[in-house]
């Protein structure tokens, strides 16, 4: 239950930090698992070469590696920005395959696929799980507090008319190729933070879980279903999704059919909630008002 509750946050805050890619811009980015598995691998290269400690010190970190793959994240994206609609996501989705063969090859610095240690912080047993959740809980706030700053900015506004049609938008004098790029390097940096916090709490990467396509896909997922572009729908799917999942996989045990459950899901929000759980409500609030209004002038006419 314990676990639930911090992988919960974790891809609450994921989903978030995707959000502001795939969600205000409406670039479909299908390799974020990628950054993930750097920020995971850089806590872990950063136990072995660099005496850092244990306890809370690695968290004192964690704003570092979100602040050097965000940057380091740039190049990468402006390569994958040269192409749009399905041609970005097959390319985002190639940068996670690169990144995991990257993760099985370079023995020296990710242990291959032995996999990577990282020294147990000396946390008392019963209050273990405390500090992770205030981790995940401060990366959900960063992830949250980056969404609603871009909601009512101009790179909000930007992201929001490059979604809408990005031609136009570039042939008003929108800096585009600005907005994406800085979108996608605090997404990524925020993504890259929570892999951080993962490995500090699991203490053993693979590169399988590390850089994981199953990661990115839950990200799109929750943000789909809770309402991509808005504040509060990532959060929402996760906490719908993440619970569902983990019943699933406990009913079906180690068979991974609860991926046929995701499948399901994936095909409910298409079909019958293409713009999300939250849009959709918003969307019949607002035609119930508008069919309220004129009961309301009539009965204003009668008693007057």
């Amino acid at each position: 239950m314990q676990d639930l509750f911090l992988f919960t946050l974790m891809y609450a805050a994921l989903a978030s930090a995707w959000n502001i890619v795939g969600g205000y811009s409406g670039y479909i980015s299908l390799g974020h698992a990628a950054f993930f598995g750097v920020g995971a691998y850089a806590i872990a290269i950063i136990f072995e070469h660099v005496s850092i400690g244990s306890g809370y010190r690695p968290f004192y970190v964690l704003p570092l590696v979100g602040i050097g793959v965000g940057l380091g994240s740039i190049p990468v994206a402006w390569v994958a920005y040269r192409t749009r609609a399905a041609t970005f996501a097959i390319v985002t989705i190639t940068l996670l395959f690169a990144a995991q063969q990257l993760a099985y090859n370079l023995h020296s610095l990710t242990g291959g696929s032995q996999g990577a240690t990282i020294r147990t912080p000396n946390f008392s047993v019963a209050d273990y799980n405390v500090p992770f959740y205030f981790a995940m809980l401060g990366i959900l706030a960063l992830s949250m507090l980056a969404s609603w700053y871009v909601q009512g900015s101009k790179l909000g506004l930007t992201l929001l008319a490059i979604r809408d049609d990005e031609d136009r938008a570039r042939g008003l004098g929108v800096r585009t190729t600005f907005a994406k790029l800085t979108s996608f390097a605090v997404s990524a940096g925020l993504v890259a933070m929570a892999g951080g916090a993962w490995a500090y709490y699991i203490s053993f990467i693979y590169p399988q879980f590390a850089v994981d396509p199953l990661v990115t896909i839950g990200m799109v997922l929750m943000v789909y279903l809770g309402g991509r572009g808005t504040l509060w729908g990532p959060v929402l799917g996760a906490f719908i999704l993440v619970p569902a999942q983990k019943y699933l996989a406990y009913r079906l045990g180690a068979s991974d059919l609860y991926l046929v459950g995701y499948s399901c899901v994936f095909l409910v929000v298409i079909l019958l909630l293409p713009r999300g759980i939250l849009p959709s409500l918003s969307d019949r609030a607002r035609r119930l008002r508008v069919r309220r209004q004129p009961r309301e002038r009539i009965e204003e006419v009668v008693a007057s």
